[in-house]
């Protein structure tokens, strides 16, 4: 039997804020386990965590190194770095405010307490097996298009978890950042992140006002990223 469990999570909301899903893969002593979740109203970054979240506990008390796949540059930079600063802080900022979705983050410093974990930084939406299924998982729930979650054998479970993420860097390394269909626009006025589908949606809301950022972004980590870069 395999001394680690291979973990895969993603997270996906419609809107940000908006409905949203999570997904997860673990497998560990010949066996695999879907496990999938949903909120009406809730954003990309929580769903990215609820996924972590939900796979650890999880895997509490069963004596596992977890191997953690996530495409969430603020998931894995929160719970390796971040984290240990909040809670010294009060679970303040550097800037005195609140910490966001401090809810989340506390619940992760908990369940990080009680687990072993190793952290991978897989590319999103490169074709990577296992991140593909948990995105069509965490999609389905934000849809209210509930897809079946496997449990069982690994033998038998139809996702390729062989596979290794970092097959997919370099593929993805050599693609042209900047250029291409949007995966959205986002905007942030008074302090208040949104994204939109259309250029349209974003120049209406930011059009005239003082002090309003606005970006295209062409995948889901680079919609990520920024997200983390505004709030600081």
């Amino acid at each position: 039997m395999h001394t680690n469990s291979i973990i895969y999570t993603d997270g996906s909301s419609r809107g940000n804020p908006g409905p949203g899903g999570w997904g997860a893969i673990i497998s560990f002593d010949g066996v695999v386990a879907e496990l999938g979740g949903g909120e009406k109203m809730t954003t990309n970054n929580r769903m990215e965590m609820l996924a972590v979240i939900s796979a650890l506990e999880y895997m509490k008390g069963k004596n596992k190194v977890n191997v953690v796949h996530t495409d969430s540059s603020y998931v894995l930079n929160g719970s390796t770095r971040w984290v240990q600063g909040w809670k010294r802080n009060n679970w303040k900022t550097q800037a005195g405010g609140e910490v966001l979705n401090k809810d989340l983050w506390m619940r992760m410093d908990d369940v990080l307490q009680k687990v072993r974990v190793s952290w991978v930084l897989v590319p999103g939406h490169a074709g990577v097996p296992a991140n593909e299924r948990c995105d069509e998982i965490a999609t389905s729930f934000a849809d209210g298009e509930i897809t079946p979650l496997y449990s069982g054998v690994d033998r038998d479970y139809p996702v390729d978890l062989s596979m290794s993420a970092d097959a997919f860097v370099e593929k993805k390394s050599t693609k042209k950042s900047g250029t291409g269909k949007a995966y959205s626009y986002v905007s942030m006025v008074d302090g208040k992140i949104l994204t939109h589908k259309t250029w349209a949606e974003c120049e209406t809301r930011v059009k005239g006002v003082g002090g309003a950022k606005f970006k295209k972004v062409f995948s889901k980590e680079e919609e990520g990223k920024l997200f983390t870069e505004w709030r600081k």
